[in-house]
């Protein structure tokens, strides 16, 4: 297992500190409070991204009838984590969890609370290295990949840097799963920026003090290619299937595309 370094902001504990959890340093939080200081409402899309996780786990195990689900980039456990909300509905759902920080590894032992006729299991691995992913013993004695699966990529993506670099990720994995597997993605993007904030984002990019490669719809579009995308489509996250009574924030305040589609 990789050294944790407590200096380094890591984008699970960033996340973790912008949703209220408790697993994160000063790096994270330093981190956080700059972008929150640039993006006041940067925490509205973490907390965004998070609802998103759940409603659309529970529409694929009530609704779907999926049963398996590869959660990739899953950060450190706060309430209601994939298996929660897919044993709730299905109990004896199957789940895969995959992360690159070492104090998600840590905590795993909450993320491995599974229900007795289900399963869970932990990876530490890299998105950006499908292929270890895919070959890991522990996929394998976990999952059935002659069955459908949900593949589960929230808020990380855009940890992927490049013009067109998400897609080839994007496609080994799906690659690798059968017909009736689902993709659940959602993605930071600036298209909802004035553009002077979709410029100040771009010096921060290239000066490094943020690690989150915006994408826009076109190329966030571009991940779904060849799956049957389910209604509404692509959308802003908050506008996703939304639970009744929920109030919509504005787009600007939320930034994130999501999208559910089902490979044919």
């Amino acid at each position: 297992m990789d050294q944790i370094d407590p200096t380094q902001p890591h984008p699970a504990r960033r996340y973790n500190y912008w949703l209220g959890g408790k697993d994160h340093f000063a790096a994270d939080r330093a981190s956080g409070d700059e972008l929150e200081r640039l993006f006041p409402k940067v925490r509205l899309g973490a907390l965004a991204n998070r609802a998103l996780l759940q409603r659309a786990t529970r529409f694929l195990a009530a609704e779907a009838g999926i049963r398996q689900f590869l959660d990739i980039g899953t950060g450190l456990p706060t309430a209601d984590n994939t298996h929660e909300v897919a044993q709730r509905h299905a109990p004896e759902s199957r789940i895969v969890y995959v992360d690159n920080d070492p104090l998600v590894m840590v905590h795993a032992r909450a993320l491995l609370n599974s229900s007795p006729q289900g399963r869970t299991a932990y990876i530490e691995a890299d998105l950006n290295h499908p292929e270890r992913i895919l070959g890991h013993p522990t996929l394998h004695e976990t999952l059935d990949l002659k069955q459908p699966v949900a593949l589960m990529l929230i808020a990380v993506l855009h940890f992927v840097h490049g013009h067109g670099a998400a897609r080839p990720i994007v496609r080994t994995l799906l690659d690798a799963l059968p017909p009736g597997s689902y993709l659940v993605a959602t993605h930071a993007t600036s298209d909802f920026g004035t553009p002077e904030q979709q410029a100040l984002y771009q010096q921060l990019v290239e000066s490094g003090k943020s690690d989150v490669w915006t994408r826009g719809k076109a190329e966030f579009t571009e991940l779904f290619e060849g799956l049957e995308l389910v209604e509404p489509g692509v959308t802003p996250a908050s506008e996703w299937r939304p639970d009744p009574g929920t109030e919509i924030p504005e787009r600007s305040d939320i930034n994130v595309w999501t999208a559910v589609g089902r490979k044919p």
